[in-house]
């Protein structure tokens, strides 16, 4: 259903990002992209090599967040986007990188 709603629907994707995320300024880039495009959340690496994050804002931005996590930055090699939708909740202020 979610994927109906309108470009300007406010929601919340929870994101696992596996393959080569960490030590490739992953958490970083993705700080900078997040703050480019108003999305609210936070990143952070796991103990198991993976990157975890939490998008929050209109559709369409995170959907481009979402991209750019199939992506990621330069030297990244991402071979799995796992995404968990959610209701969006307005709980952040910004976006931040968890340690």
């Amino acid at each position: 259903m979610l994927h109906k709603l309108g470009e300007n629907m406010k929601i919340r994707a929870h994101v696992f990002i596996s393959g080569r995320v960490q030590g490739v300024l992953f958490r970083g880039r993705t700080m900078q992209e997040a703050v480019r495009l108003n999305v609210t959340g936070w990143v952070r690496n796991l103990p198991d090599g993976r990157v975890e994050a939490v998008f929050e804002g209109e559709k369409k931005v995170v959907d481009e967040m979402l991209d750019f996590c199939r992506e990621g930055p330069r030297d990244a090699v991402v071979l799995g986007v796992d995404v968990s939708w959610d209701s969006f909740k307005g709980e952040f202020k910004d976006f931040k990188i968890r340690h």
